[in-house]
């Protein structure tokens, strides 16, 4: 099974012809390249003898004991035990590099000469490869050498200072700051990543390879631009404070919605949706500036209304009229959507046991080219014998 999934043929994927080398201890840095296999691009892992430690990453399968997260983060890669400091090894790892176009790495800073991998000797030995580091504060700088675990860096890129906030910060006042559940941050770092490395590469004819410093920190900081922005005229935002004037997360009779209403006519689709009750129509309440000076009154109301109807309900009139709502859903909601099936998110993986699973795809759809619909999770070197 493995050999058959690693002769699958996706030509005509955007990146076919791509290859690209990762040598990944970090989601970050393993999500870039499973962002740019799910491209077409050919991936080769390069694990240590011991395998990679995100194969023993939680949650873990019951019945298999394999990782969840690696199944996700390794689907249509390759595998190949490649340790820098064994000689008869890197011999082979040169000739993978060498004839690579791309290399994404997150070895720590101060361990990278020892293994070959700083920039000046990738730079030296391989001019066309685009080198892309993937490093929880990048590459240079006062931080360059310290490691990071999820938690720090959303704290670092701000995004934890802000949370829980809106209902969930009125439910639970006196939770203190938490994370995003998952790896937010690292998704996020390997997002930029990847689309740094393919900018690269596509410049690769004019300017030749390059050293791309990727910090997962600025990734995050990113994502929260817009509160960062507001500190230029002096708002700092709280999580006590951080909410829309009004709409937001709304318990219902079962279940939970999001709302938002920035536009007029979604105001009016509100007004609509919640049966044109006399407070509403306030003639007044036509204008936004006020709408947000009583947000806390309208708050109250649509709570008031929400508990007394059901989610599906609420979120299918919404959408009829015109009213930005959606359902917080599980995940078991969202692998058996009809929605989800019919754009065909999911692939079917054969993990190395043997077991097949549905993993996401990617979180993106070519028109022209459709993504596979199956693939594997590779065994630990299973590429090895084939490259020698």
């Amino acid at each position: 099974m493995q050999g058959d999934c690693a002769t699958t043929s996706h030509t005509e994927l955007p990146l076919a012809g791509c290859r690209v080398i990762e040598r990944s201890r970090s989601v970050a840095a393993a999500y870039a390249g499973r962002l740019l296999a799910a491209m077409g691009a050919e991936v080769v892992m390069l694990e240590p003898p011991q395998g990679s430690q995100l194969r023993s990453a939680p949650p873990l399968l019951e019945d298999t004991g394999e990782s969840a997260l690696f199944a996700y983060l390794a689907l249509g890669k390759r595998s190949t035990v490649a340790d820098p400091g064994d000689a008869s090894q890197r011999a082979n790892l040169m000739q993978l590099l060498g004839n690579a176009h791309i290399l994404i790495d997150d070895t720590p800073v101060a361990e990278r000469a020892a293994a070959g991998f700083d920039p000046q000797s990738i730079a030296a030995a391989f001019p066309h490869l685009v080198y892309v580091s993937v490093l929880p504060f990048g590459a240079a700088g006062d931080k360059a050498h310290w490691s990071a675990e999820e938690i720090n860096l959303l704290h670092a890129g701000g995004e934890g200072f802000l949370l829980p906030n809106g209902l969930a910060n009125e439910m639970f006042p006196d939770r203190p700051p938490l994370k995003i559940y998952g790896h937010f941050g690292g998704y996020q770092g390997g997002c930029v990543a990847a689309m740094s490395a393919l900018a690269a590469w596509w410049a690769a004819p004019a300017a030749g390879g390059q050293f791309v410093d990727v910090s997962v920190q600025d990734a995050v900081l990113a994502v929260g631009a817009f509160a960062l922005q507001r500190l230029g005229d002096g708002s700092l935002e709280h999580r006590t404070s951080r909410r829309f004037r009004y709409g937001g997360v709304f318990r219902t009779l079962d279940g939970y919605l999001e709302l938002l209403t920035l536009e007029d006519r979604q105001w009016r689709g509100l007004v609509q949706l919640l049966g044109s009750p006399d407070w509403a129509c306030d003639p007044a309440l036509e204008d936004p500036l006020e709408r947000s000076r009583r947000g806390d009154e309208i708050n109250a109301h649509i709570r008031e209304w929400m508990a007394r109807h059901e989610v599906d309900d609420i979120v299918r009139r919404a959408q009829e009229l015109g009213v930005p709502a959606a359902k917080y859903r599980t995940p078991q909601d969202v692998v058996r959507g009809d929605h989800e099936r019919a754009r065909g998110l999911f692939a079917r993986a054969t993990l190395q046991s043997g077991r097949e699973v549905d993993l996401l795809k990617a979180p993106f759809q070519f028109h022209c080219s459709p993504l596979p619909a199956e693939g594997c999770v590779p065994a630990l070197g299973e590429m090895t014998e084939e490259m020698l």
